[in-house]
């Protein structure tokens, strides 16, 4: 009886074609627009989390002045010192790699070309606590690092700008009035979770860079990778308690610093994607309700505009749960029809918005399956009531009816 059912409800459908088009279009952009925005946010949410990973894994930032947004590039507010440095170097225990550095935004030159880049100034360990592989070459020495010299390890994005081509190792740069020697090259990271170009770098001596870039000996954030993400909260607090002191800040007073946990941030930036995924997709299921009260609209009218038909089935011995079975069918079979044209339609937008995004995309089997029952739930709600205000019709005032 129910594949009976179905096969007049397809019928009925193709009979007025134009009119079922019309009311399946609320259930398409629903089903679309929530099978869009939730791939999508998904995408974005699992791009954000790889980005992050790449900062350094198990790594803590401290940097002078209260939180702010963004990433970790040290304010206005009381630097850090050698002695700071040397305390931590000296008081932490459970550190895989420790380094501090500063950095600033300045020309650099080779040849004819030029670009305008982050220079970073550090020490060898930052390539460790950034889990931060070479190309070519390598790092600079600690003797480098003591004495100053003028050498440096470039990102991808310099290699290909300046150099298009050449092999960059043993080249000399002009980084703003210094030149200076290339001795490495950085693997790709691509752009960070916070939008800037992490391979559009120049990382050299921390002492270089404060006398020939700088002029100061400000230290603007200290990065500490820890062995395993255990330690990292007994760490985080050795760190707080050490700086403390060599800050001479009293009991009671506010701290003039952050230590922030790469892995909280991680967890936080998330949290709040997966929540605005969320809210998107509320708002865009609120489309599947009016497409559901279009289909009882619809139904209505259909109804309507069958009573005669209702009342010879009805006179001939359809029972009244039949005729309501037919209609409820339907409204199920317009919604599923509406539910997979929008499954389709959702994830050809969400695969274009990746594309244009830059974000991974995957395939959610159970929200699939969720949008098309959803559909078909939809389908029993909405078409229940024009259903049963047929199933009820008196079969002789139907047959009256014109």
């Amino acid at each position: 009886m129910i594949w009976e059912s179905v096969k007049l409800a397809v019928r009925t459908i193709r009979r007025n074609v134009l009119r079922s088009i019309l009311t399946l279009l609320g259930i398409v952009i629903g089903v679309a627009a929530v099978i869009a925005l939730v791939t999508i946010g998904e995408g974005a949410q699992s791009k954000m989390t790889s980005e992050l990973s790449k900062l350094g894994s198990n790594m803590l930032i401290a940097r002078p002045g209260a939180p702010t947004p963004g990433p970790p590039t040290g304010g206005e507010s009381r630097s850090f010192s050698e002695r700071d440095v040397e305390a931590l170097r000296n008081g932490l225990t459970g550190v895989r790699a420790m380094a501090a550095s500063s950095s600033k935004q300045v020309k650099v030159i080779y040849g004819t070309a030029s670009q305008d880049t982050q220079v970073t100034g550090t020490e060898p360990s930052f390539f460790d606590t950034q889990d931060w592989a070479f190309t070519s070459g390598g790092t600079f020495s600690e003797s480098d690092a003591r004495s100053g010299t003028a050498v440096c390890v470039i990102g991808a994005t310099l290699v290909r700008e300046l150099f298009q081509g050449e092999n960059p190792l043993g080249g000399i740069i002009r980084v703003g009035a210094m030149p200076c020697e290339v001795t490495g090259t950085l693997a790709a990271k691509g752009q960070s979770a916070f939008g800037t170009d992490q391979d559009n770098t120049v990382v050299m001596p921390l002492r270089t860079y404060q006398r020939r870039i700088a002029g100061s000996t400000r230290i603007a954030t200290i990065a500490v990778s820890g062995i395993n993400q255990e330690v990292l909260p007994a760490l985080q607090s050795a760190m707080a308690e050490i700086l403390r002191e060599t800050r001479r800040i009293d009991p009671g007073e506010e701290d003039d610093f952050t230590v922030r946990d790469m892995t909280q941030i991680a967890a936080a930036m998330s949290s709040t994607t997966s929540v605005m995924t969320g809210l998107l997709g509320a708002v865009a299921a609120v489309s599947l309700l009016v497409g559901g009260i279009g289909i009882m609209n619809i139904m209505l009218v259909s109804v309507a505009e069958r009573t005669r038909e209702i009342g010879i089935r009805l006179a001939i011995g359809a029972r009244a749960n039949q005729v309501l079975l037919q209609f409820l069918v339907e409204a199920i079979v317009l919604c599923l029809i509406g539910g997979l044209i929008g499954l389709a339609l959702g994830y050809g937008l969400a695969a274009l918005g990746a594309l244009l995004l830059g974000i991974p995309m995957g395939f959610n089997v159970t929200m699939a399956a969720v949008a098309v029952v959803f559909s078909a739930v939809i389908g029993v709600v909405f078409g229940f009531f024009p259903a049963r205000r047929a199933a009820r019709l008196d079969p002789i005032e139907a047959l009256r009816h014109e």
